[in-house]
């Protein structure tokens, strides 16, 4: 098996979960239980929040960030490596 091969099926099983944290994350953001907001196209506040420009003020909010970032740094390493060996 090549590592191109590797990456991308590390790519597509590290891909599963993201819509359930992005559920979870748009949910926090916008202070909404409804899962409308998962197919609205609102994303500039979430930005805001996710590059710091929004204090959280809530110690779980804080940690659901960090992870959210840290999860998306990894999807985005991920696939920079994949269209790297491509």
């Amino acid at each position: 098996m090549s590592s191109e091969t590797i990456i991308f099926i590390l790519f597509i099983v590290w891909g599963i979960p993201l819509g359930y944290y992005r559920s979870k994350w748009r949910k926090m953001v916008y202070k909404t239980d409804s899962w409308l907001i998962n197919i609205q196209p609102y994303f500039w506040r979430e930005l805001r929040v996710l590059f710091g420009n929004i204090n959280l003020d809530n110690p779980a909010d804080r940690k659901l960030c960090n992870f959210y970032r840290w999860y998306l740094i990894v999807y985005f390493g991920l696939l920079f490596l994949y269209l790297l060996l491509k």
